[in-house]
């Protein structure tokens, strides 16, 4: 295999480089002046007896934050590693390039992901977040998930973030369930981790696959040998070529900020909500016009319910009684009356006071909670069709579920600012043992144009439809294992040794990650 030396930034340009960088640094500034101004003034009308809370949202928020960060440059380094070694852009002005688009994509992202991510916890640590539990399972999951990164990244393994925090919280459900019996709501939600599973087992297969078949159909289709030349000393690709890379390590790196951008901001949602409910526990942004239409859509969907209960007995305790349902999936004679019962009460509480806004301070946590378990009876019940509601009755209890998920499944500009701030630094700072990884160490020959293309493009493709469709998938598996399949199907030869040690990064990352969370989380209980 020939020798193939690091690329280092040209002394041409070099101004331009930091002049780009200052430009970058200065938006980073002003975005974290933006975030301090914002959560100091959702504080604002909050009152806290002791210091405490904000003491713990202080610690929280910034662990939530170093996990993107570490996330940045273990994840993003794979979308720069094409164009750096192809030499379409210098090391400095590429992390730059990517770290801009990794902030863009963020801010442009659903939330989709992020609440699909908290799907897997425990129901029962969910609704009592601010509780000591609540702050052990934060504080683990993501403890766990920084330590694992920051081993793998270490070695220059491109292991992903993504699998490390679902491991992370798959460890932390199993622990509670040990620590509280075989009690359904206490453990992991498996139907959901199965889906979670299958979207992270099958995107690097996709990913290995699809690129190399690309690379076999460019060879086919577009008969350019400079596509398919290794690059010549420090030269730069034609420009054509240039520009296809750039597109793609621009696509890669806005597709990753839009998906596993996502994963910090339920956890920093999970910790507003549990430090400061008053402010962050339903979405004040919500209108009093749209309240108006919240609480008309909540007694529509009461009296479409009725038609269900079959002259049941009211509930005497309608939420505990629609927990049961969540926790075991089972409808008894009691679940709808209590689910009729339990929307009645939202549209109420919500009612009464005119607007999600002026919810009392005392209140704010029940109307939540009762919002939350709601909106989880009614998604299993859609999801097993169980019981089967008339197409007209489903589609009132729909809307109401969108309307409850729209007051509590919610991420504040600020919080998709300072997650983009933290992506975007990491980024600039720990790529380079990563970007070596993927630049020379998969393939036994230099990375040609076609091939950086072919898996940059698989990955953004990927990667931008698992966002489409709420899935968090990993940057760092789709794209290492494309970089693979151009070389294998290139006939280029891999190094085995470094394919061994991603394939053991991936086999062991779930186990790692839940045994660390499971054994953090063992001890947070203990010391809270």
């Amino acid at each position: 295999m020939p020798e193939l030396s690091y690329p280092q930034p040209a002394a041409a340009g070099g101004k331009g480089r930091n002049i780009s960088l200052l430009i970058f640094l200065a938006v980073i500034a002003v975005g974290a002046v933006y975030c301090a101004m914002h959560l100091l003034d959702d504080l604002q009308p909050v009152r806290e007896s002791s210091f405490l809370p904000y003491l713990l949202l202080g610690v929280a928020l910034l662990i939530a934050l170093g996990f993107e960060f570490v996330n940045g440059f273990h994840d993003t380094a794979n979308a720069v590693a094409t164009v750096i070694y192809t030499h379409s852009l210098t090391p400095n002005l590429a992390v730059v390039w990517s770290g801009a688009w990794n902030f863009l994509g963020v801010l442009t992202s659903s939330g989709a992901v992020a609440f699909g991510i908290l799907q897997l916890l425990p129901v029962e640590l969910i609704l009592q977040v601010g509780s000591s539990a609540g702050f052990a399972m934060v504080f683990a999951l993501l403890i766990a998930a920084i330590i694992w990164n920051l081993g793998t990244w270490y070695f220059g393994l491109p292991s992903s973030s993504s699998h490390t925090l679902i491991g992370s919280i798959i460890g932390v459900g199993l622990m509670n369930q040990l620590m509280h019996g075989t009690n359904g709501t206490s453990g992991v939600d498996w139907t959901q981790a199965l889906g979670v599973g299958k979207s992270l087992l099958f995107s690097p297969l996709v990913g290995f696959l699809a690129a190399g078949l690309l690379l076999l159909i460019l060879k086919a289709v577009v008969r350019v040998p400079a596509l398919y030349a290794e690059p010549k000393g420090k030269e730069p690709p034609p420009f054509w070529i240039r520009c296809l890379l750039i597109l793609t390590c621009t696509g890669v790196s806005f597709a990753h900020g839009s998906n596993d951008g996502q994963k910090g901001m339920g956890l920093i949602m999970l910790i507003l909500i549990g430090t400061v409910p008053t402010a962050y526990a339903l979405n004040k942004a919500v209108t009093p016009a749209e309240t108006q239409t919240f609480v008309a859509v909540a007694q529509q969907t009461a009296a479409t319910l009725a038609h269900y209960t079959q002259g049941a007995a009211p509930s005497t305790n309608p939420r505990a009684d629609v927990e049961a349902f969540v926790r075991t999936r089972q409808l008894t004679p009691v679940t709808l009356p209590a689910l009729q019962q339990l929307t009645e009460q939202i549209g109420s509480q919500v009612g009464a006071s005119g607007s999600l806004a002026a919810v009392p301070q005392g209140s704010v946590d029940n109307v939540r909670n009762n919002m939350y378990v709601a909106s989880e009876a009614i998604r299993l019940m859609l999801k097993a069709q169980q019981p089967a509601f008339a197409p007209e009755h489903a589609k009132i209890i729909s809307n109401f579920k969108a309307q409850t998920d729209h007051a509590t499944k919610f991420i504040p500009t600020w919080v998709k600012v300072a997650v983009a701030i933290a992506l975007g630094l990491g980024t600039m700072v720990g790529w380079k043992r990563i970007v070596v990884t993927v630049g020379e160490k998969i393939g036994k020959q230099h990375l040609t144009y076609g091939q950086g293309a072919s898996a940059e493009l698989v990955a953004m493709v990927t990667i931008g439809a698992a966002d489409m469709y709420g899935l968090p998938v990993s940057t760092t598996h789709v794209l290492s294992s494309g970089v693979a399949g151009t070389m294998a199907a290139n006939g280029s030869g891999l190094q085995w040794a470094t394919v061994r040690s991603l394939i053991l990064a991936w086999v062991l990352t779930l186990p790692a990650s839940i045994a660390l969370a499971a054994g953090l989380y063992w001890v947070f209980r203990a010391l809270f």
